[in-house]
């Protein structure tokens, strides 16, 4: 058994709680975070990836858009980069009613969020792909955010000012004395070992899970509706500018650049449980029709991966329990001292990826009060760990950098390894020999890159590196990459032939859970390949696996 002590647990490791945990440790509090899992592995990590102008909620929630573009730019500071700044788009279509477009310039301007109406000539000069049909345009400053690089930017932050960071750890028992939370005893999964972390403040960002985590205390009917979206990725980016749909929101109205894929989304269904989320058909379907409203000939693109989130929202008693999509974005704050009569514990439920440091301010400060303590919050003022020079990324950084790495290379003289081994047989040691090998083509992602992260987490999966390498997220989803990560993974990282199996299909395994749904086509043939390597190269099947396989 392991024991800590921290003024402070966090409890949920995605955007939020990451968040928290930064402005706790900022202002000088000692902290732990904990997650059941990896950071952003939950609701963060699984979203469309836009950076929000505000635009989308001008007319439905006109509080959210206005912290939306109060918070963007904050964000594209502080998380540089974690951001492209793509700029966005917000488009009449022909099947779309121009009133609506009147209601949204209003909005836009009395909620402050920046934009500017274009030619339809120029937005189709800016998105050649874009429906000709199109009957008004709106720039405005969206943009995209990984969100994964974005997490694991502000815990690193954390833990430079002192916090903890424990992933993989189950938060099992929360520990009262009379109306006083203590303590906090979580199972550390990869260990199996006790861990239990004396404190003066748990403050809970668990997401969907909050109601769970609440309940553990005594706190009951913290009712948190998960809102279950699906997203699908395409193969290439079709639009290099967010695309949105000057409409009410609905299913399907928005395109976003990330990375090297599109992706459309989203749909907005009542989930019973935020572990289990169904990609249903139908709304594969639907996207693909409202992607085709969006951008004609969408449906000749390949669909590469198909994944569903869930929304974190708090039960909203003005429209039906099913209704999510008209629930409110916005964040709710439970004070459990006045709510329940248990001190030491708020909850934070909803809001979105844009403002999660606007939330984590806010909850914190609502601590600060509570222990009668004044401390400021400063977390809009410091750059992450990476960021501190202002530059945001573009789709080609990797490119640019490997050009680097490559061309300092070409300086350097062959090691003797490499002479003896080019000795050995018979040729002068090239230049090529020590340049750093490409791993994932379609992300760039570098052999020293995958060896640096297994240095620095020798027990991560290869989804834990997936999340902050894009390893396999490419158009070939991890056909050609993965085997590759895994022989590296045997070689450098210091694991056995069974775990490196289990390893590699557990990675397919997740990998094929967003294939399935999206199987026509042309995916079908990738498809087929990847499986004719797996099976009928590697016979993936019959390799030696651990007793059980790899579930972390």
């Amino acid at each position: 058994m392991r024991t800590m002590d921290a003024d402070v647990v966090v409890i949920g490791g995605g955007a939020t709680g990451a968040g928290v945990v930064r402005d706790v440790a900022m202002r000088g509090f000692s902290a732990v975070l904990l997650d059941k899992a990896d950071l952003g592995q939950g609701t963060t990590g699984r979203y469309h990836g836009l950076l929000h102008s505000g635009g989308r909620y001008v007319v439905s929630d006109p509080e959210s858009a206005t912290e939306c573009a109060e918070e963007n730019e904050i964000v594209t500071r502080i998380h540089a980069d974690a951001v492209e700044k793509t700029g966005g788009l917000f488009v009449v279509t022909p099947d779309d009613p121009m009133e609506f477009s009147d209601q949204w310039t209003e909005g836009a301007t009395k909620s402050k969020v920046p934009w500017t109406e274009i030619s339809t000539a120029e937005a189709l000069r800016r998105e050649p792909r874009l429906n000709p049909g199109i009957k008004r345009a709106f720039a405005v400053h969206d943009g995209t955010v990984d969100g994964w690089q974005m997490v694991w930017g502000a815990a690193h932050s954390a833990e430079d000012h002192g916090a903890k960071v424990l992933t993989y750890t189950a938060v099992t028992e929360i520990i009262r004395e009379g109306d006083q939370v203590t303590a906090v005893i979580a199972h550390d999964l990869k260990n199996d070992e006790q861990v239990t972390i004396t404190t003066r403040f748990v403050i809970n960002t668990a997401g969907p899970w909050a109601g769970r985590i609440a309940d553990l205390v005594g706190c009951h009917d913290v009712e948190v509706v998960p809102g279950r979206g699906i997203m699908i990725a395409m193969n290439h980016r079709l639009v290099n500018t967010v695309v949105n749909r000057c409409i009410y929101p609905a299913d399907g109205d928005i395109l976003v650049p990330v990375h090297t894929v599109s992706i459309i989304g989203t749909t907005d269904v009542k989930a019973d449980d935020p572990q289990r989320l169904a990609i249903p058909r139908n709304e594969v379907q639907q996207m693909f029709d409202s992607g085709e409203a969006l951008i004609p000939g969408f449906r000749e693109a390949r669909a590469v991966h198909a994944w569903a989130g869930a929304r974190p929202l708090f039960k909203d008693k003005r429209v039906a329990a099913t209704d999510t999509r008209h629930m409110s974005r916005g964040m709710s704050i439970l004070d459990h001292g006045t709510r329940d009569g248990v001190q030491g514990i708020v909850s934070i439920i909803g809001g979105k990826l844009t403002t999660y440091r606007l939330m984590a301010k806010n909850v914190v400060d609502v601590m600060c009060d509570q222990l009668g303590e004044s401390r400021p919050c400063t977390t809009a003022d410091e750059a992450v760990p990476g960021s501190a020079d202002g530059h945001t990324y573009v789709i080609t950084h990797r490119l640019r950098e490997n050009e680097k790495a490559r061309a300092t290379h070409l300086e350097v003289k062959p090691k003797a390894t490499d002479v003896a081994v080019a000795a050995k047989a018979g040729r002068t040691p090239s230049h090529a020999a020590i340049d750093d090998q490409i791993i994932c083509e379609c992300e760039l992602m570098s052999r020293k890159m995958l060896t640096d992260l297994l240095a620095e987490q020798p027990d991560a999966t290869l989804d834990d590196l997936r999340r902050q390498l894009r390893l396999g997220m490419g158009p070939c989803q991890g056909g050609f990459c993965s085997m590759r990560a895994t022989g590296v993974a045997l070689e450098d990282g210091g694991i056995d032939i069974e775990r490196a199996t289990g390893l590699l299909r557990l990675f397919l395994k997740n990998r094929w859970i967003g294939l399935w749904p999206i199987l026509y086509g042309e995916q079908v043939r990738q498809t087929a390949l990847d499986d004719w390597i797996f099976q009928g190269t590697f016979d993936v099947e019959h390799l030696p696996v651990p007793e059980s396989e790899v579930e972390l």
